[in-house]
Protein backbone atom coordinates (compact mmCIF):
# COMPACT_ATOMS: atom_id res chain seq x y z
CA UNK A 1 0.00 0.00 0.00
CA UNK A 2 1.73 3.53 -0.85
CA UNK A 3 1.42 5.98 0.98
CA UNK A 4 -1.69 8.13 -0.26
CA UNK A 5 -3.83 4.60 -0.20
CA UNK A 6 -2.77 4.50 3.39
CA UNK A 7 -3.90 8.01 4.01
CA UNK A 8 -7.47 7.22 2.33
CA UNK A 9 -8.16 4.21 4.18
CA UNK A 10 -7.33 6.05 7.58
CA UNK A 11 -10.19 8.38 7.05
CA UNK A 12 -12.46 5.88 5.43
CA UNK A 13 -11.89 4.04 9.07
CA UNK A 14 -12.16 6.68 11.07
CA UNK A 15 -15.78 7.50 9.61
CA UNK A 16 -16.54 4.20 10.71
CA UNK A 17 -15.26 3.95 13.78
CA UNK A 18 -17.52 6.73 14.38
CA UNK A 19 -20.65 6.35 12.92
CA UNK A 20 -22.36 5.82 15.65
CA UNK A 21 -22.33 8.95 17.38
CA UNK A 22 -22.58 10.71 13.63
CA UNK A 23 -25.83 9.10 13.61
CA UNK A 24 -26.71 10.03 16.50
CA UNK A 25 -26.22 13.65 16.16
CA UNK A 26 -27.74 13.74 12.45
CA UNK A 27 -30.94 12.36 14.29
CA UNK A 28 -30.71 15.35 17.03
CA UNK A 29 -31.02 17.77 14.62
CA UNK A 30 -33.59 16.39 12.75
CA UNK A 31 -35.75 15.67 16.10
CA UNK A 32 -35.25 19.71 16.61
CA UNK A 33 -35.33 21.41 13.60
CA UNK A 34 -34.62 25.27 13.41
CA UNK A 35 -35.26 27.90 10.81
CA UNK A 36 -32.25 29.97 9.15
CA UNK A 37 -30.06 32.25 11.54
CA UNK A 38 -32.07 30.41 14.18
CA UNK A 39 -30.44 27.01 14.36
CA UNK A 40 -28.83 27.62 17.85
CA UNK A 41 -29.19 23.89 18.85
CA UNK A 42 -27.68 22.15 15.78
CA UNK A 43 -24.74 25.13 16.07
CA UNK A 44 -23.66 24.51 19.27
CA UNK A 45 -23.64 20.65 19.11
CA UNK A 46 -21.28 21.02 15.81
CA UNK A 47 -18.97 23.25 17.04
CA UNK A 48 -18.75 21.73 20.38
CA UNK A 49 -17.88 18.67 18.09
CA UNK A 50 -14.99 20.38 16.33
CA UNK A 51 -13.48 21.74 19.63
CA UNK A 52 -13.30 18.83 20.98
CA UNK A 53 -11.35 17.43 18.09
CA UNK A 54 -9.14 20.55 18.55
CA UNK A 55 -10.67 23.04 15.78
CA UNK A 56 -10.31 26.60 16.75
CA UNK A 57 -13.67 27.73 16.23
CA UNK A 58 -15.20 31.32 15.80
CA UNK A 59 -18.53 32.25 16.10
CA UNK A 60 -21.17 34.88 15.01
CA UNK A 61 -19.92 35.57 11.18
CA UNK A 62 -20.70 38.18 9.00
CA UNK A 63 -23.95 39.18 10.91
CA UNK A 64 -25.23 35.13 11.40
CA UNK A 65 -25.44 34.40 14.73
CA UNK A 66 -25.77 30.64 13.99
CA UNK A 67 -22.64 30.83 11.73
CA UNK A 68 -19.46 29.88 12.61
CA UNK A 69 -16.06 28.63 10.91
CA UNK A 70 -13.63 26.40 12.72
CA UNK A 71 -10.02 25.60 11.40
CA UNK A 72 -7.16 23.48 12.10
CA UNK A 73 -4.17 23.82 10.78
CA UNK A 74 -1.20 21.58 10.66
CA UNK A 75 2.47 22.89 11.32
CA UNK A 76 3.66 21.54 7.96
CA UNK A 77 3.09 23.87 5.03
CA UNK A 78 0.58 22.99 2.34
CA UNK A 79 -3.00 23.75 0.72
CA UNK A 80 -6.52 24.63 2.51
CA UNK A 81 -9.31 22.30 1.82
CA UNK A 82 -12.55 23.94 2.70
CA UNK A 83 -15.71 22.14 4.31
CA UNK A 84 -19.27 23.71 3.51
CA UNK A 85 -21.61 22.63 6.09
CA UNK A 86 -25.30 23.44 6.45
CA UNK A 87 -27.68 22.88 9.28
CA UNK A 88 -31.08 24.96 8.79
CA UNK A 89 -34.74 23.30 8.59
CA UNK A 90 -37.49 24.34 6.59
CA UNK A 91 -40.60 26.50 8.12
CA UNK A 92 -42.89 24.13 9.32
CA UNK A 93 -41.46 20.57 7.68
CA UNK A 94 -38.50 20.42 9.15
CA UNK A 95 -35.64 18.82 7.61
CA UNK A 96 -37.32 18.43 4.47
CA UNK A 97 -34.07 19.02 2.83
CA UNK A 98 -31.51 17.25 4.54
CA UNK A 99 -29.47 19.15 5.86
CA UNK A 100 -29.19 17.40 9.13
CA UNK A 101 -27.43 14.74 6.65
CA UNK A 102 -25.19 17.56 5.04
CA UNK A 103 -23.80 18.52 8.58
CA UNK A 104 -23.09 14.93 9.14
CA UNK A 105 -21.50 14.30 5.88
CA UNK A 106 -19.08 17.32 6.74
CA UNK A 107 -18.76 16.90 9.97
CA UNK A 108 -17.40 13.20 9.64
CA UNK A 109 -15.32 14.33 6.79
CA UNK A 110 -13.51 17.55 8.90
CA UNK A 111 -12.79 15.41 11.67
CA UNK A 112 -11.24 12.20 9.61
CA UNK A 113 -9.29 14.46 7.85
CA UNK A 114 -8.07 16.78 10.90
CA UNK A 115 -7.03 12.98 12.08
CA UNK A 116 -4.14 12.60 9.77
CA UNK A 117 -3.37 16.37 8.78
CA UNK A 118 -0.42 16.62 10.97
CA UNK A 119 1.26 14.32 9.04
CA UNK A 120 -0.51 15.77 5.75
CA UNK A 121 0.17 19.18 6.05
CA UNK A 122 -1.41 21.91 5.10
CA UNK A 123 -5.28 23.55 6.52
CA UNK A 124 -8.78 22.41 6.88
CA UNK A 125 -11.47 25.15 7.33
CA UNK A 126 -15.17 24.44 7.98
CA UNK A 127 -17.72 26.83 7.25
CA UNK A 128 -20.80 27.01 9.30
CA UNK A 129 -23.42 28.88 6.73
CA UNK A 130 -26.67 29.15 8.01
CA UNK A 131 -29.95 29.55 6.18
CA UNK A 132 -29.40 27.97 2.67
CA UNK A 133 -33.12 27.95 2.66
CA UNK A 134 -33.56 32.05 3.68
CA UNK A 135 -34.64 33.46 6.80
CA UNK A 136 -34.12 36.40 9.09
CA UNK A 137 -30.84 38.39 7.79
CA UNK A 138 -30.66 36.06 5.16
CA UNK A 139 -28.72 33.34 3.37
CA UNK A 140 -25.32 32.89 4.81
CA UNK A 141 -22.81 32.04 2.05
CA UNK A 142 -23.63 35.12 0.27
CA UNK A 143 -22.74 37.37 3.28
CA UNK A 144 -19.57 35.27 3.35
CA UNK A 145 -18.38 35.74 -0.10
CA UNK A 146 -19.38 39.36 0.45
CA UNK A 147 -16.61 39.66 3.59
CA UNK A 148 -13.73 37.60 1.19
CA UNK A 149 -14.78 34.93 3.56
CA UNK A 150 -13.58 31.92 1.23
CA UNK A 151 -10.74 33.94 -0.19
CA UNK A 152 -7.89 31.82 1.26
CA UNK A 153 -9.46 28.21 0.83
CA UNK A 154 -7.80 26.76 -2.54
CA UNK A 155 -11.60 24.50 -2.59
CA UNK A 156 -14.73 24.17 -0.95
CA UNK A 157 -17.14 21.11 -0.95
CA UNK A 158 -19.70 19.42 0.85
CA UNK A 159 -22.53 17.01 -0.57
CA UNK A 160 -26.46 17.46 -0.70
CA UNK A 161 -28.84 14.26 0.06
CA UNK A 162 -30.96 13.55 -3.02
CA UNK A 163 -33.03 11.28 -4.95
CA UNK A 164 -29.78 10.51 -7.25
CA UNK A 165 -26.20 9.79 -6.30
CA UNK A 166 -24.43 12.38 -9.06
CA UNK A 167 -21.93 15.09 -9.44
CA UNK A 168 -22.75 18.43 -9.38
CA UNK A 169 -25.87 19.83 -11.72
CA UNK A 170 -26.70 23.34 -12.94
CA UNK A 171 -28.09 25.29 -10.74
CA UNK A 172 -30.82 28.42 -11.01
CA UNK A 173 -29.76 31.90 -9.87
CA UNK A 174 -31.95 33.24 -7.43
CA UNK A 175 -32.97 37.28 -7.29
CA UNK A 176 -35.25 37.60 -3.90
CA UNK A 177 -37.71 40.55 -3.28
CA UNK A 178 -40.58 41.67 -0.89
CA UNK A 179 -43.10 43.86 -2.49
CA UNK A 180 -45.93 46.47 -0.37
CA UNK A 181 -48.66 48.17 -1.26
CA UNK A 182 -49.69 50.94 0.22
CA UNK A 183 -53.22 52.41 0.21
CA UNK A 184 -55.87 54.18 2.31
CA UNK A 185 -58.67 52.13 4.73
CA UNK A 186 -62.25 52.56 4.97
CA UNK A 187 -65.39 50.73 5.74
CA UNK A 188 -65.75 48.62 2.79
CA UNK A 189 -69.82 49.31 2.80
CA UNK A 190 -70.28 52.66 4.12
CA UNK A 191 -67.92 54.99 2.04
CA UNK A 192 -66.00 52.10 -0.26
CA UNK A 193 -65.03 55.42 -2.34
CA UNK A 194 -62.68 57.04 0.07
CA UNK A 195 -61.07 53.98 0.39
CA UNK A 196 -57.60 53.05 -1.89
CA UNK A 197 -57.29 49.42 -2.20
CA UNK A 198 -53.66 48.13 -2.08
CA UNK A 199 -55.25 44.43 -2.42
CA UNK A 200 -56.39 45.33 -5.98
CA UNK A 201 -52.99 46.50 -6.67
CA UNK A 202 -51.28 43.18 -4.91
CA UNK A 203 -53.82 41.30 -7.39
CA UNK A 204 -52.76 43.22 -10.83
CA UNK A 205 -49.03 42.55 -9.76
CA UNK A 206 -49.66 39.51 -9.04
CA UNK A 207 -51.24 38.78 -12.64
CA UNK A 208 -49.84 41.02 -14.30
CA UNK A 209 -46.62 38.50 -13.49
CA UNK A 210 -48.75 35.82 -14.51
CA UNK A 211 -49.38 37.49 -18.17
CA UNK A 212 -45.64 38.40 -18.52
CA UNK A 213 -44.94 34.48 -17.73
CA UNK A 214 -45.44 33.74 -21.63
CA UNK A 215 -42.88 35.80 -22.93
CA UNK A 216 -40.43 35.11 -20.22
CA UNK A 217 -36.99 33.63 -21.67
CA UNK A 218 -36.52 29.61 -21.66
CA UNK A 219 -35.39 28.46 -17.97
CA UNK A 220 -37.33 31.71 -16.30
CA UNK A 221 -39.05 30.83 -12.94
CA UNK A 222 -40.86 33.30 -11.07
CA UNK A 223 -42.94 32.43 -7.97
CA UNK A 224 -44.19 34.15 -4.57
CA UNK A 225 -46.88 34.35 -1.81
CA UNK A 226 -48.73 37.16 -0.96
CA UNK A 227 -47.76 37.35 2.79
CA UNK A 228 -50.26 40.24 3.92
CA UNK A 229 -53.42 40.59 1.73
CA UNK A 230 -55.73 43.06 4.40
CA UNK A 231 -57.27 42.34 7.65
CA UNK A 232 -60.60 42.50 7.61
CA UNK A 233 -63.32 41.38 5.27
CA UNK A 234 -65.24 44.62 5.63
CA UNK A 235 -61.92 47.19 5.52
CA UNK A 236 -60.51 48.34 2.75
CA UNK A 237 -56.99 46.70 2.56
CA UNK A 238 -54.70 49.66 3.33
CA UNK A 239 -51.33 47.73 3.16
CA UNK A 240 -50.65 44.20 1.34
CA UNK A 241 -47.08 42.19 1.03
CA UNK A 242 -45.64 39.56 -1.40
CA UNK A 243 -41.98 37.76 -1.44
CA UNK A 244 -41.19 36.95 -4.74
CA UNK A 245 -38.11 34.51 -6.46
CA UNK A 246 -37.05 35.48 -9.95
CA UNK A 247 -35.26 32.33 -10.92
CA UNK A 248 -32.86 31.82 -14.29
CA UNK A 249 -29.74 30.25 -15.26
CA UNK A 250 -27.77 32.73 -14.63
CA UNK A 251 -28.12 35.39 -11.98
CA UNK A 252 -27.38 38.15 -15.20
CA UNK A 253 -30.92 37.33 -16.33
CA UNK A 254 -32.74 37.10 -13.23
CA UNK A 255 -31.52 41.09 -13.21
CA UNK A 256 -32.89 42.09 -16.09
CA UNK A 257 -36.66 40.15 -15.34
CA UNK A 258 -36.17 42.09 -12.10
CA UNK A 259 -36.53 45.19 -13.73
CA UNK A 260 -39.46 43.94 -15.96
CA UNK A 261 -41.32 42.97 -12.55
CA UNK A 262 -40.94 45.89 -11.07
CA UNK A 263 -42.25 47.55 -13.90
CA UNK A 264 -45.49 46.13 -12.86
CA UNK A 265 -45.39 47.12 -9.73
CA UNK A 266 -45.00 50.45 -10.54
CA UNK A 267 -48.06 50.43 -13.03
CA UNK A 268 -50.40 48.21 -10.61
CA UNK A 269 -49.74 51.41 -8.46
CA UNK A 270 -50.70 53.74 -11.02
CA UNK A 271 -53.83 51.89 -11.84
CA UNK A 272 -55.26 51.75 -8.33
CA UNK A 273 -53.71 55.11 -6.65
CA UNK A 274 -51.38 53.06 -4.19
CA UNK A 275 -47.90 54.00 -3.13
CA UNK A 276 -45.32 51.10 -4.21
CA UNK A 277 -42.02 49.88 -2.55
CA UNK A 278 -39.99 46.93 -2.58
CA UNK A 279 -36.89 45.58 -0.89
CA UNK A 280 -34.26 44.22 -3.25
CA UNK A 281 -31.32 43.78 -0.66
CA UNK A 282 -32.18 40.53 0.41
CA UNK A 283 -29.32 38.06 -0.48
CA UNK A 284 -29.33 36.56 -3.60
CA UNK A 285 -28.14 32.95 -4.86
CA UNK A 286 -25.81 32.61 -7.45
CA UNK A 287 -25.68 29.67 -10.53
CA UNK A 288 -22.98 26.96 -9.73
CA UNK A 289 -20.14 26.88 -11.66
CA UNK A 290 -18.77 23.66 -12.25
CA UNK A 291 -15.60 22.40 -13.23
CA UNK A 292 -15.71 18.97 -14.34
CA UNK A 293 -11.95 17.74 -13.44
CA UNK A 294 -13.39 18.79 -9.68
CA UNK A 295 -16.18 16.58 -10.60
CA UNK A 296 -14.40 13.71 -11.69
CA UNK A 297 -12.82 13.29 -8.50
CA UNK A 298 -16.76 13.09 -6.51
CA UNK A 299 -17.49 10.13 -9.23
CA UNK A 300 -14.26 7.97 -8.98
CA UNK A 301 -14.57 8.19 -4.85
CA UNK A 302 -17.95 7.15 -4.66
CA UNK A 303 -17.53 4.45 -7.35
CA UNK A 304 -14.91 3.32 -5.22
CA UNK A 305 -17.33 3.04 -2.36
CA UNK A 306 -19.29 0.83 -5.14
CA UNK A 307 -22.31 3.80 -5.31
CA UNK A 308 -24.43 4.12 -8.75
CA UNK A 309 -23.54 7.54 -10.07
CA UNK A 310 -26.12 8.76 -12.71
CA UNK A 311 -23.78 10.79 -15.19
CA UNK A 312 -26.16 11.79 -17.71
CA UNK A 313 -29.69 13.06 -17.83
CA UNK A 314 -29.75 13.94 -14.08
CA UNK A 315 -32.20 16.27 -12.02
CA UNK A 316 -31.01 19.52 -10.57
CA UNK A 317 -32.25 20.31 -7.07
CA UNK A 318 -32.95 23.64 -7.76
CA UNK A 319 -30.98 26.51 -6.28
CA UNK A 320 -28.53 26.23 -3.65
CA UNK A 321 -26.45 29.18 -2.17
CA UNK A 322 -23.28 27.19 -2.76
CA UNK A 323 -23.53 28.87 -6.27
CA UNK A 324 -21.96 31.82 -4.08
CA UNK A 325 -19.16 30.03 -3.32
CA UNK A 326 -18.30 28.38 -6.58
CA UNK A 327 -18.15 31.73 -8.49
CA UNK A 328 -14.67 32.68 -6.21
CA UNK A 329 -13.48 29.47 -5.42
CA UNK A 330 -13.47 25.80 -7.11
CA UNK A 331 -16.70 24.00 -5.34
CA UNK A 332 -18.36 20.95 -5.53
CA UNK A 333 -22.07 20.47 -4.38
CA UNK A 334 -22.68 16.57 -5.80
CA UNK A 335 -25.60 14.69 -4.31
CA UNK A 336 -26.52 11.43 -2.90
CA UNK A 337 -29.04 9.36 -2.52
CA UNK A 338 -31.18 8.70 0.32
CA UNK A 339 -34.37 8.28 -1.41
CA UNK A 340 -36.34 6.72 -4.58
CA UNK A 341 -36.89 8.95 -7.50
CA UNK A 342 -40.19 9.95 -7.23
CA UNK A 343 -39.34 11.39 -3.48
CA UNK A 344 -38.31 15.26 -3.90
CA UNK A 345 -36.94 17.79 -2.08
CA UNK A 346 -39.05 19.95 0.33
CA UNK A 347 -41.36 16.81 0.76
CA UNK A 348 -42.88 15.30 4.38
CA UNK A 349 -42.07 12.17 2.31
CA UNK A 350 -38.06 13.82 1.79
CA UNK A 351 -38.00 14.56 5.87
CA UNK A 352 -38.72 11.38 5.93
CA UNK A 353 -36.09 9.79 4.57
CA UNK A 354 -33.54 11.97 6.34
CA UNK A 355 -33.22 10.23 8.99
CA UNK A 356 -33.93 6.68 7.79
CA UNK A 357 -31.36 3.63 7.48
CA UNK A 358 -30.30 5.50 3.95
CA UNK A 359 -29.49 8.80 4.89
CA UNK A 360 -27.16 7.40 8.09
CA UNK A 361 -25.37 4.99 5.53
CA UNK A 362 -25.39 8.04 3.33
CA UNK A 363 -23.86 9.92 6.11
CA UNK A 364 -21.09 7.57 5.96
CA UNK A 365 -20.57 6.98 2.21
CA UNK A 366 -20.58 11.32 1.94
CA UNK A 367 -17.94 11.51 4.55
CA UNK A 368 -16.08 8.94 3.25
CA UNK A 369 -16.22 10.58 -0.26
CA UNK A 370 -15.28 14.23 0.76
CA UNK A 371 -12.35 12.90 3.23
CA UNK A 372 -10.81 11.22 0.57
CA UNK A 373 -11.10 13.74 -1.87
CA UNK A 374 -9.41 15.96 0.46
CA UNK A 375 -6.94 13.65 1.30
CA UNK A 376 -5.86 13.57 -2.62
CA UNK A 377 -6.02 17.08 -3.08
CA UNK A 378 -3.97 17.83 -0.19
CA UNK A 379 -1.34 14.43 -1.32
CA UNK A 380 -1.42 15.78 -5.36
CA UNK A 381 -0.39 19.48 -5.57
CA UNK A 382 -0.50 18.44 -9.49
CA UNK A 383 -4.44 17.78 -9.19
CA UNK A 384 -4.98 21.10 -7.18
CA UNK A 385 -3.71 23.11 -9.61
CA UNK A 386 -5.44 22.00 -12.75
CA UNK A 387 -8.55 22.44 -10.47
CA UNK A 388 -7.70 25.70 -9.96
CA UNK A 389 -6.68 26.38 -14.00
CA UNK A 390 -9.53 25.09 -14.93
CA UNK A 391 -11.86 27.88 -12.60
CA UNK A 392 -9.72 30.42 -13.52
CA UNK A 393 -9.72 29.96 -17.38
CA UNK A 394 -13.88 28.94 -16.65
CA UNK A 395 -14.08 32.01 -14.95
CA UNK A 396 -11.76 34.48 -17.67
CA UNK A 397 -14.70 33.05 -20.47
CA UNK A 398 -17.96 34.18 -18.14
Amino acid sequence: MNRIENYLTLVADHVQRHKEKYWMMSHQIHERPEIGNEERFASTLLTNTLKEAGFEVKMDIATHPTGFIARKESLKKGSCIGILMEYDALKKIGHACGHNVIALMSLGAALAVASVLDELGGRLIVYGTPAEEGGPHGNAKESYVREGIFDEADVCMMIHPFHTTAPTQPTLAIRKINFEFFGRPSHAAAAPEQGINALDAMILFYNGINAMRQQLPKGVLIHGVITDGGEAANIIPAHTKASFYIRAPYFELCEKCTEKVIKIGEGSALATGCKFSYDDSLNSVKQMLIIPRFEELFVEEARRLGLAVKTKNCKSIGSTDAGNVSQVVPTIHPTIQICEEQITLHTDEFREAAHSQRADQAILDGATILSRIAVRLLTEPATLQMIKDDFLEKKQSL
